[in-house]
């Protein structure tokens, strides 16, 4: 019982600390994240016991159950319907985001094979697996990222790692777009840009939605019954994804708000659980990594600049659509507010697109990173 008393703790903690409106506390999570300070406390907090909790049965109900609800849970929260307020231009420019950051990782396999970078630090210290689980976070958050992290058996000393970096270069890069997207105008003038569109205002559902419980008791059902009739973890998560696609889309009822919610909510437990396995003496730190997720950061915004004036579309949608990228559905809108109020909503929007296609980018960049290792 006593990693379960652990992670009830962990999540009840985050949670609260999360929603305090106390200046010290909001500071932190300026820097630490919910969902890295999640992940850290069973850590210390085992570390602390010398105890392992690496192998507690918690580990294989979560992979059953409550990864299984994150990714049936978030993906029932897309809707299909508010993506075409949006236009075809700002999504075609978000998918190309999303579509370099996944295969951008493969190139230097391709073209700098004999480099230290490939083979002794993807290689040999085994960094490469950590690149999945960045591609999930990047683009579906952290549901993607931590499915993409089993999927690809990522270590627990590298996937921490990979956490650290991440959290500085995310903090960073939304700085970096804030300032971009005030600069838009400007950048429409410098590329010759004639879109000024704004898009149509998103078409809410007045209608009543179900309640909470049996929204709860429908994403429950959904996995019982897909455990029943898939061993595969793969198989799980595709089928989840359309499930939870499905079921936002074609019940006009559904509780799309309580669904985002509870994902938040299963995301927290999943990363408390993964923290139980966590041994610091292994956690290293690599700076030629680093350098790499930086220029794949930059490599992601410039592409993306080229791709809106080939499209001829609103600059200001190249850091809105970076951010529902890597930042996701908090950090996107935010960024959109710094120069429209009136495209919040379809900020959200591509975030929740983010999230919904993650790990399915990830998906690919393992195929890639897999058939060139081999």
């Amino acid at each position: 019982m006593v990693p379960w008393l652990i992670t009830l703790f962990t999540v009840v903690a985050v949670f609260f600390l999360d929603r305090w409106e106390n200046r010290h506390i909001r500071s932190l999570f300026d820097w630490v994240p919910a969902i890295l300070l999640a992940y850290l406390i069973p850590a210390i907090i085992s570390h602390l016991a010398a105890v392992d909790y690496s192998q507690a049965g918690i580990h294989d109900f979560s992979r059953d159950y409550f990864i299984p609800l994150a990714i049936v849970a978030v993906m029932s929260s897309l809707s299909l319907g508010q993506l075409r307020s949006i236009g075809w231009k700002p999504i075609l420019l978000f998918v190309s985001g999303s579509f370099f950051i996944a295969l951008f990782p493969v190139l230097p396999l391709l073209v700098l094979a004999e480099s230290d970078l490939v083979t002794d630090t993807l290689v040999n210290q085994g960094y490469w697996k950590g690149i999945p689980p960045i591609v999930g976070g990047w683009i579906g958050g952290s549901t993607s990222q931590l499915v993409l992290k089993e999927l690809v058996e990522c270590p627990e000393a590298i996937f921490l790692s990979v956490l650290v970096m991440d959290n500085i270069l995310v903090n960073i890069w939304t700085i970096l777009m804030f300032q971009s997207i005030k600069g838009s105008n400007a950048l429409n003038r410098f590329f010759r840009i004639t879109d000024t569109a704004i898009p149509e205002s998103l078409r809410m559902n007045r209608m009543k939605t179900i309640r909470p419980w049996l929204t709860l008791a429908v994403l429950l059902g959904t996995v019982v019954l897909v455990n029943l009739i898939l061993d595969s973890f793969i198989g799980k998560v595709i089928l989840l994804s359309v499930i939870g696609l499905a079921i936002s889309n074609l019940w006009p009822r559904w509780n799309f708000n309580f669904a985002l919610r509870s994902g938040s909510v299963l995301i927290l437990i999943v990363m408390a659980v993964l923290g139980l396995k966590l041994q610091f003496a292994t956690l290293g730190f690599n700076t030629a990594f680093l350098g790499f997720m930086a220029v794949w950061l930059v490599g992601h915004f410039l592409f993306m600049t080229i791709v809106a004036k080939l499209l001829n579309v609103h600059m200001a949608w190249v850091p809105i659509a970076s951010m529902a990228n890597v930042g996701g559905i908090a950090t996107a809108p935010a960024v959109t507010a710094a120069y429209e109020k009136k495209w919040m909503p379809h900020a959200v929007v591509l975030a929740i697109l983010s999230m919904a296609t993650g790990t399915f980018w990830g998906m690919l960049t393992i195929f890639f990173l897999e058939s060139s290792l081999l």
